[in-house]
């Protein structure tokens, strides 16, 4: 039988199934931390996608014959709310709300600081003031009071809140793109390509962003964890999503008055942000530690 060779991972497994076969890579690799970090992201990113088709009930519908019905219930895996309505099926509704809030405010988060790092890193000037005043500016002042403040007077809504998030948490993205590219932007090779006539643009996505896509992607996964919580927060003060649209920080708001009665009501949505949270924080644990071993430094 010949070897197994798959060029996409011919670096991590060389010859498989052969006396080549490099195990110590795959050790590196599958580390206990790894594991359980990207296991954990592969079964949120299941429930986001896919959690219309796990859903046991309409999360928007509650039955009053079954409320504070506890969890383990008949029908009920998580229990039920103040309304009968079922709490795994809100739960998992909050997932995608929470997810895809988190997502696109970290896109948009990810473009904007990144851009701005690039243009100050490139050359000295005008410009690197401004942004550089403008880091400032936003660092002078509380994140969530500016979030609070703005989501009350532009009002609630998905798209409110991810461009709110978006446009006013993007520092830490231009910070580490600015320490990083800085660096990168008196290197040999882009150097010459300056001199070949390569264009700005393709100059500082083309060149130097490359060059620190190992710290983007762990400042993606922790970031993507404090958005959670902000997101979270903000529903729970009834300043993210609309009432009654289940999201865990809607949940959690709805729990306050029956922690005793209904404990499930309060556990179900913070555990699901914890669970949520302490997942990504290991996803950008696990990268930075993959890119430790082969040699790149993280600055976060």
């Amino acid at each position: 039988m010949p070897n197994l060779k798959i060029p996409a991972l011919a670096g991590l497994l060389g010859d498989f199934g052969s006396k080549n076969f490099n195990w110590n890579k795959i050790r590196q690799v599958a580390n206990p931390e790894i594991i359980v970090a990207f296991t954990l992201f592969t079964i949120l990113m299941f429930i986001a996608i896919f959690g219309q088709f796990i859903q046991t009930h309409d999360p928007m519908q509650g039955d009053l014959l079954k409320r504070f019905t506890p969890p383990g219930s008949e029908g009920y895996l998580l229990g039920s709310d103040h309304l009968g309505r079922d709490l795994w099926s809100r739960m998992v509704d909050g997932l995608q709300w929470s997810m895809a809030c988190a997502m696109t405010a970290n896109l948009l988060n990810l473009f904007i600081g990144s851009t701005l790092g690039l243009l100050a890193a490139e050359k000295p000037g005008m410009l690197r003031i401004v942004i550089n005043q403008l880091v400032y500016t936003l660092q002078s002042f509380p994140g969530l009071v500016i979030l609070i403040c703005v989501v009350v007077v532009v009002g609630q809504g998905f798209m409110t809140l991810v461009m709110t998030l978006g446009l006013l948490s993007w520092v830490v993205y231009m910070r580490v793109v600015y320490a990083e590219a800085s660096s990168l932007f008196q290197r040999e090779y882009v150097q010459a390509a300056r001199l070949a006539g390569v264009s700005r643009w393709s100059i500082m996505f083309g060149h130097v962003l490359p060059g620190v896509r190992a710290s983007l992607f762990v400042i993606f996964a922790f970031h993507f964890a404090g958005l959670l919580i902000a997101e979270s927060a903000l529903s729970f003060l009834g300043l993210g999503a609309p009432l009654g649209v289940p999201t865990w920080g809607n949940m959690l708001a709805e729990s306050r008055q029956y922690m005793i009665r209904a404990p499930w009501m309060l556990i179900v949505p913070a555990g699901a942000i914890v669970t949520a949270v302490v997942t990504m924080n290991l996803v950008g644990d696990g990268i930075a530690s993959l890119s430790r071993k082969k040699g790149r430094s993280i600055d976060v």
